[in-house]
């Protein structure tokens, strides 16, 4: 997610393992590594660190980053039909480096074969009318071609999952992904301004330097394309949100789960905010988002300026992990007290490292007056024994 550091967890849990030794997986595989254990990175010499704000450019900069450990490719979407049939869709493309750029590592005579970059991606599709939920991950390297990032042309894949800009600009980009009994063919608008979180795009995630992230989000991206479900084809529209994280660093000891809203209002204003969870049931003041009004001014938030209070419960039939069934958000500088529902309950990831990431719906008030919308949201640590909020 999001100050979406869920690459890290997996990652350095399951990527490592299946990749560095050359396994390629459409399956979730078994591990006994938490989340709080697998962000706990210690092999740091060598990479790059986001230790400070940083000039970004565009469209070179959703391209790789080499010499960071990790970094991702993040996009959802709530997307309709014009029977009115509601969908939801996430894409998600992570990228790590398994060993320190060096002058070895880069040698000519390195086998072609002998990728030193692993690459995980995860697909999945939420149709809220049928009460569906489909999810996938793979896992390769970069040898061969097989998986990869550029900047110029625009393009990060994995196998035939990927996503390319069909502009010299990436103004415009298109998503396909396809596996089982589900495919996504979309044309993603991007050109709208990014949004840069954090301290001018410095997203600081615990407490030392270097232990952040670069990080970007584009919002509000018109879409248009085609869902297929077991032979039924969808013209859909809708809006995708793409977000953007490179960095080394890992979670503070302490951190053991966090909660992402991605949300688009109708008034136009777009939310992005992360509840980081520690051991004893606090939330970190490192904790924060941004506020994207319809004009397009970007107001950074703070812990302090943002009050997220679980409302209900509900038990996963298939890891038996407790996840808040819904949330109250309020952030009042700017007058929004809303709740935000599932659009479908069971939307946890069956993938390596069990998370919870789907379609939401938001209703409430802005200034007395009453708002609604939808988006996306990430619920981790709480299949592996994270405390709740």
């Amino acid at each position: 997610m999001n100050a979406k550091m869920k690459s890290w967890a997996i990652l350095l849990s399951a990527l490592w393992l299946c990749v560095a030794c050359g396994v390629q997986s459409a399956a979730p595989l078994q591990t006994q590594m938490t989340l709080a254990e697998s962000l706990n990175r210690t092999d740091m010499k060598g990479f790059l660190r986001a230790d400070k704000p940083r000039q970004f450019s565009f469209p070179a900069d959703h391209g790789p980053h080499e010499g960071y450990a990790v970094e991702w490719w993040y996009y959802t979407g709530n997307l309709i039909d014009a029977n009115g049939r509601e969908f939801g869709y996430q894409f998600t493309i992570f990228r790590s480096t398994l060993r320190p750029p060096t002058a070895a590592n880069s040698s000519a005579t390195q086998s072609a074969w002998q990728g030193t970059t692993a690459y995980m991606a995860h697909f999945a599709v939420t149709a809220v009318a049928g009460q569906q939920f489909y999810a996938y991950e793979r896992f390769n390297r970069d040898a061969m071609g097989i998986a990869g990032a550029q900047a110029q042309p625009f393009k990060v894949w994995l196998d035939d999952w990927q996503v390319v800009s069909t502009t010299p600009d990436a103004s415009q980009m298109h998503l396909r992904a396809s596996q089982g009994e589900v495919a996504l063919d979309l044309q993603l608008d991007n050109s709208m301004p990014p949004v840069l979180q954090g301290d001018a795009g410095l997203s600081q995630k615990s407490a030392g330097v270097g232990n952040a992230s670069y990080y970007y989000s584009v919002p509000r991206m018109p879409t248009t394309g085609t869902l297929t479900i077991a032979g039924q084809a969808y013209q859909v529209t809708g809006t995708s949100w793409m977000d953007r994280e490179w960095s080394t660093s890992a979670l503070a000891a302490d951190q053991v789960g966090w909660d992402w809203f991605a949300l688009h209002l109708d008034d136009g204003s777009d939310v992005m905010l992360y509840h980081l969870r520690r051991s004893d049931g606090t939330i970190d003041p490192y904790s924060g988002g941004s506020w994207r009004d319809a004009s397009g001014k970007v107001t950074t938030l703070t812990s302090a300026d943002i009050a997220l209070k679980p409302v209900g419960q509900w038990t996963s039939p298939h890891t038996g992990a407790i996840y808040p069934a819904s949330w109250q958000l309020t952030i009042a500088r700017f007058g929004l007290d809303v709740i935000v529902t599932p659009m479908l309950a069971d939307q946890e990831l069956p993938v390596t490292v069990r998370y919870w990431e789907g379609a939401v719906a938001v209703k409430g008030q802005r200034d007395q007056l009453p708002i609604q919308g939808n988006g996306y949201l990430e619920m981790t640590g709480y299949a592996d024994g994270g405390t709740r909020p």
